[in-house]
């Protein structure tokens, strides 16, 4: 089964849906003007539930089928964040927000799920129950996990759950997918190194925290080329470097780093962990100086379920013709936590060919809105099935 007829016919609404969200963007959990406009849409499109307010600014939409027979209940999410950074597309319909921009797509991600559910609230040919899940902050401030700890799974007895991210590269509208480990676990490293300030013409007065620094850096890497096995996946960034003083002609006394860890299993992730606090006191130790470290462990490993990554695909065939293996990633994606807490699958949708993510010319290619609302519809339908 192709693209549906009906996500034609409302492409033009759905892309303005989507163009208004890229027009307001909003960061992290200060998703409230875009919560509060899903929330109105589905209850326009006639819900039977829309609650707000779960995990912090999320927002869920409940539609029943035309039965509840087979007791079903199935969650699709789409998450509603945008980044830090500033536009410069140009487009019509840019930022109006200064240093906030849709650069990862979820506006159309939410765009799409609103198309969905707008569907399945005037078709309902289906049997169970479907949860519209709309999330805030994926972008580096958990909102799935909070969303989570708010008890949505249980609350509403979601029993699979399905998400989607565009993918600039692949062809527009193409599908791609894995089974097993997906995206990496993401882990933030805080590491604070104190050792003894002074003038620079002296440096033998001083424990220099400079040298102390740069051995950290280049020994963190040694994780990945001596400690990790060399078939596993791993990366070590430090990503900022400030000193407490910035003046030429003084050695500081203090260092702050941040970076990532990223990881693609729980082994390797335990290891980092380990080895990093190692390295950083040890070699700050031996200097004379001392590192603090503080491992933040943030989005876990996020993991497909081999049976519904196969049904996954397969309605990703129906509506495309096919449906690639996608690539590891070793970016994090915060529906990991949602995948630990029930069977499930996520699926790349192709953006065509437009900027990276995350980058201040990137734009969600309109184009793809048909396939992706058809997925998220083909998902439902054909799990949740009338006799």
């Amino acid at each position: 089964m192709p693209v549906k007829n009906r996500f034609a016919e409302l492409h033009d609404d759905i892309t303005a849906w989507r163009r208004d969200f890229h027009e307001h963007p909003e960061i992290l959990f200060e998703t409230h003007r875009t919560s509060a406009t899903v929330a109105e849409k589905l209850r326009v499109f006639g819900c039977d539930e829309v609650v707000e307010g779960i995990g912090r600014t999320g927002v869920v939409g409940v539609l029943k089928g035309k039965s509840t027979a087979s007791g079903k209940v199935i969650g699709l999410r789409a998450d509603m964040d945008a980044l830090p950074i500033h536009e410069q597309t140009g487009v019509e319909y840019a930022s109006k927000t200064p240093n906030a921009m849709h650069a990862c797509g979820h506006d159309g991600h939410t765009a799409m799920l609103l198309g969905a559910a707008r569907y399945l609230a005037e078709t309902r040919n289906f049997d169970g129950t479907v949860v519209l899940i709309f999330q805030p902050a994926e972008e580096g401030g958990g909102g799935g996990r909070e969303m989570c700890l708010d008890g949505m799974m249980d609350r509403w007895g979601i029993q699979e759950v399905y998400g989607m991210h565009n993918w600039p590269g692949m062809p527009t509208g193409s599908f791609g997918i894995r089974s097993g480990a997906f995206f990496a676990a993401t882990d933030l490293l805080e590491i604070e190194v104190e050792g003894l300030g002074g003038h620079a013409a002296k440096p033998h007065e001083t424990i220099d925290t400079g040298v102390v620094t740069a051995h950290i850096i280049t020994a963190l890497q040694t994780i990945v080329s001596r400690n990790a096995d060399p078939i596993g996946n791993i990366v070590v960034s430090i990503t900022s470097i400030e000193t407490s003083s910035k003046a030429f002609n003084v050695i500081p006394q203090r260092v702050n780093l941040l970076g990532t860890v990223r990881t693609l299993s729980n082994e390797l992730r335990d290891l980092a962990e380990k080895r990093v606090t190692e390295i950083c006191e040890g070699i700050a130790g031996s200097f004379g100086a001392v590192a603090r470290v503080n491992y933040k462990r943030n989005y876990p490993v996020m993991v497909n379920h081999e049976e519904q990554t196969v049904f996954a695909a397969e309605m990703a065939r129906k509506v495309s013709g096919d449906c690639a293996e996608a690539p590891l990633v070793m970016g994090g994606e915060d529906f990991s936590f949602m995948l630990e807490e029930r069977p499930g699958a996520y699926i790349l949708v192709g953006n065509g060919d437009t900027a990276m993510v995350h980058h201040p010319m990137y734009n969600f290619n309109d184009d793809a809105i048909p396939a992706g609302c058809s997925w998220w519809a083909e998902i439902v339908e054909q799990r949740m099935p009338l006799e």
